[in-house]
């Protein structure tokens, strides 16, 4: 019997530009069928009404997924005034009203009161398990979910427009784990006027940024193109670019060789005064692994196998 093909090998990442009115793994399924890769995952799931900066991770890329979830994000969003849903966005039905409006001003001066390290509660329709199921899967089945606040980082929260009384566009940054449709939930309430997310768009996720992100369009029109896979792989992106900020090392033949058996090396020469810390090895330009560095030595914590 012939073996089934098990796909292309693909390594790398590619910042897809998510579309509005997708779920990350409808997103996903379409890349499938455009790339037919071994292995593929995206990095942070984004809701369907939200646009924007979903990095997908190919091959040997998925073992640096983690890197990219814990990175700081960027998004661009809008709050209307006056209601509050229960999905806190505007798939939600109406739970609560008001007649009142905000001004900038009002707006303005309750932003510091959410910047910094602060408790957050996460939406009740969220990917969070409670008790081994998915918080939105309970919530749509009727059930009541009461989620615990956690502590999260918001390093930037600025408005960007008033569009109408109805209306703000607000710029956020921030750290893992943040909801920004708690946010407009919660700065409704904090002005006595609700409000929930009418837009959302994530501008960046660590060091992947909206202005190198592909449209689901652009890629089917590369895939009928001439050049058809070979313009698709022009499109991704080394494996290592998730690991913006970590120290690079450049390592021989031989120390390559150890890191990919699990192996510690020592660190020699200009790169000695590395003292410890996450360090990323790469030899002839390829990477070999991600580890730490302790006393002289890096100690290999994930290995990878990328053709030369």
């Amino acid at each position: 019997m012939a073996r089934r093909n098990k796909g292309n090998e693909i390594n790398g990442w590619l910042i897809l530009d998510k579309p509005q009115g997708l779920t990350s793994n409808q997103a996903l399924s379409r890349l499938k069928r455009l790339f037919h890769p071994r292995k593929v995952g995206h990095a942070g799931t984004l809701d369907p009404l939200a646009t924007g900066v979903l990095p997908i991770a190919f091959g040997e890329a998925t073992k640096t997924v983690a890197h990219v979830v814990d990175c700081e994000k960027s998004y661009d969003f809008t709050i209307r005034w006056g209601i509050e849903t229960d999905t806190d966005d505007a798939e939600g039905k109406p739970v609560r009203t008001s007649d009142a409006r905000p001004t900038a001003e009002q707006v303005q001066a309750a932003l510091p009161q959410f910047i910094g390290d602060i408790m957050q509660t996460p939406p009740c329709y969220s990917a969070i398990k409670v008790d081994g199921e998915r918080a939105y899967d309970l919530a749509r089945d009727g059930e009541v979910v009461e989620l615990q606040p956690r502590q999260i980082s918001v390093y930037e929260l600025e408005i960007e427009e008033t569009i109408s009384p109805d209306l703000t566009r607000l710029f956020c940054d921030c750290g893992k784990g943040t909801y920004v449709r708690s946010i407009a939930r919660d700065l409704g309430r904090t002005l006595g006027c609700f409000g929930h997310i009418a837009a959302l768009r994530r501008t960046s996720v660590g060091p992947f940024h909206e202005e190198n992100a592909i449209s689901l369009e652009t890629l089917e029109n590369l895939s009928n193109s001439a050049d058809g896979f070979g313009a698709l792989m022009g499109t991704i992106a080394p494996v290592e670019t998730a690991l913006d900020g970590i120290p690079a090392l450049a390592v021989n033949g031989d120390d390559a060789a150890r890191l990919k058996r699990g192996q510690s090396i020592l660190i020699r020469g200009a790169t000695a005064p590395i003292l410890k810390g996450p360090i990323f090895a790469t030899s002839r330009g390829v990477l070999i692994a991600i580890g730490e560095v302790e006393r002289g030595e890096m100690h290999p914590i994930r290995v990878f196998n990328i053709p030369a």
